[in-house]
């Protein structure tokens, strides 16, 4: 990847280590967050604004691909949400990639780039309390696929659809030992993924020139496993 990335949302968690992995490997990096940035590296360049105010000025005329990892964690009964609930999720979540990817369609394919954007394994498995980041992430995932169709061979886009990962944005899922001990148990791996694992696929499929329209589970087996 001989040209800029730009990872929108790389202040902390999935975004920061996907951030710091590529930059590690040599990459250039291109990094925008709605708050400053508490680390920096020599690959690194860090914008502070947020995604919605990005502009085609911002960018160079050729990316060797895109990151769109902001999200949100909306866990409410259905009878408790309101239409601002669904409009906020699917705002951040999908709104906010597609910005981002109309700004940045000309320099991916000047590069023959790659995008990565991120769904949810409640998407696939159906899970009480999920509606609205469901259906924001089920949009993703729509998106995903059609740009995927859309433009090749020109540029490749994926998804990856983790379950829950120990990042800021969950802490409050995972907010004592006993929290963490349940979440864990409910994957057959055992364990809450780690951000570290979701970079080191990330990059991965930032990488390859041979997967494109795909939705990969990166969830410690729950999207397909039954081991109870």
């Amino acid at each position: 990847m001989q040209h800029p990335i730009l990872v929108i949302g790389h202040r902390q968690g999935i975004g920061r280590a996907i951030a710091e992995q590529l930059c590690q490997a040599g990459h250039t990096v291109l990094g925008v967050s709605r708050e400053a940035v508490d680390y920096q590296h020599s690959h690194l360049t860090s914008l502070t604004f947020a995604a919605e105010d990005l502009t085609v000025e911002h960018l160079p005329e050729t990316l060797s691909g895109v990151v769109y990892a902001p999200g949100s964690i909306n866990l409410k009964p259905f009878k408790s949400l309101k239409p601002a609930d669904f409009l906020a999720d699917f705002h951040i979540n999908a709104l906010g990639a597609t910005h981002v990817l109309q700004v940045a369609e000309k320099a991916l394919k000047a590069g023959q780039g790659s995008v990565l954007l991120f769904s949810t394994v409640a998407v696939s498995q159906g899970m009480p309390f999920h509606a609205s980041i469901a259906m924001a992430k089920g949009a993703v995932e729509g998106l995903a696929r059609s740009l995927a169709a859309e433009w090749a061979p020109h540029v490749r886009v994926n998804c990856i659809a983790p379950s829950l990962t120990d990042t800021p944005l969950a802490a409050k899922l995972l907010g004592n030992e006993a929290r963490a001990a349940a979440a864990a148990e409910r994957h057959p791996l055992k364990r809450v993924g780690t951000v570290a694992d979701i970079a080191e696929i990330s990059c991965t499929l930032l990488r390859s020139t041979w997967i494109s329209g795909e939705v990969i589970g990166v969830n410690g087996g729950m999207g397909r496993l039954r081991t109870a």
